[in-house]
């Protein structure tokens, strides 16, 4: 089981989540992303993370609100098809 991030982190990317992470597991690439991702192969499950968000966009992956589930593919996917998440994050919540 890994973290996992959610729809509460589109346009916010406060980091420090990224800060706490004892494995630096969580990404973004600037400029191109509207949230961040924890890759799921590299998460060591700490939970380190999940306090240090400011807005709850984190959750244990068995914790995961219904409404946000896609996340969780959403998370996993952005390692092997970025361009493919990036266009479903802005189908999910449109740039203002």
């Amino acid at each position: 089981m890994a973290y996992v991030i959610t729809s509460p982190c589109i346009d916010v990317q406060d980091q420090s989540c990224v800060e706490v992470c004892p494995v630096d597991c969580i990404y973004f690439d600037e400029g191109e992303d509207r949230m961040l991702y924890i890759n799921p192969d590299e998460c060591i499950d700490c939970g380190a993370c999940e306090p240090a968000c400011p807005v709850s966009a984190i959750f244990a992956e068995d914790d995961v609100p219904d409404a946000e589930k896609e996340f969780i593919e959403l998370n996993r996917k952005w390692f092997e098809d970025k361009a493919a998440v990036r266009a479903r994050v802005n189908e999910l919540k449109p740039s203002a």
